[in-house]
């Protein structure tokens, strides 16, 4: 799994719910749920299902996420929607939050599937958002909810565990837990991004009335600095408040 933050492809933020803990006890994935983002940009594409596991959920298991043996007798089965998944994954990078717990129950699911099916591993790369935020948050709570709560996140309407909830709650934490200050021009940027940033230095340097500048009052420059501060606690890099110190 590969933690090096992505800044301009297709990722998928992905999660399940499951029978119980152990796939190798015969546990099964019994709900997926994934959020599309593009460019670090939510595209509003989804993937959701409910699936069938042919096997009853631990009572523990519905505490958590309410799905009861009754509710998933008629849904489709894994092998159902396995290429309806794989296709909606397949090339993205999967955020994921505590990856190895998921990838396993996935890479399972595959296994009973097919020799041919593979792994995860065949069809898209990890970021694991847990791994992440024991680097970034050392000795600190780093469960969803305990990232919700640093990040201002509002998970009030989360009373129970549900795959695309999560997701989409997970994708709101990794676009602020992973924020930061990129340059416009990367090294690999295409040439026509190179030659609209051109045109832009170009169109700077003609001759043109000065702007006129609005200046904020008291009470925005108050506000202002409030969310610099804010931005300075949750990510710990805001270079505009280190600017305005300087």
């Amino acid at each position: 799994m590969d933690n090096r933050i992505n800044t301009a492809s297709r990722q998928v933020v992905l999660d399940t719910e499951t029978t119980g803990l152990n796939p190798q006890e015969g546990h099964r994935i019994i709900e997926i749920g994934c959020v599309e983002l593009m460019n670090r940009r939510l595209t509003g594409k989804r993937f959701h299902v409910y699936i069938n596991p042919d096997r009853l959920c631990d009572e523990g298991a519905i505490e958590v996420h309410g799905l009861t043996n009754e509710f998933l007798q008629d849904k489709p089965r894994f092998k159902d929607i396995f290429e309806d998944f794989i296709a909606f994954i397949r090339g993205a990078e999967l955020i994921i939050h505590n990856a190895p717990f998921d990838i396993g129950f996935i890479d399972h699911e595959l296994s009973l599937l097919n020799d041919e099916a593979g792994t995860i591993a065949g069809y898209s790369s990890v970021f694991d958002t847990l791994a992440y935020a024991r680097k970034k948050h050392p000795g600190q709570r780093n469960s969803l909810d305990a990232l919700c709560k640093r990040y201002g996140i509002d998970n009030s309407h989360r009373d129970l565990h549900g795959a695309l909830l999560d997701a989409e709650i997970l994708a709101d934490v990794f676009l602020l837990m992973t924020g930061g200050q990129f340059t416009l021009l990367d090294e690999g940027s295409s040439q026509s991004e190179d030659t609209e940033a051109h045109a832009v230095i170009k169109l700077l340097s003609l001759d043109r009335p000065a702007l006129t500048v609005i200046r904020c009052n008291e009470m925005e420059l108050a506000e202002h600095q409030q969310r610099l501060e804010f931005i300075e606690k949750t990510s710990g890099n805001c270079i505009w408040n280190k600017k305005s110190q300087d």
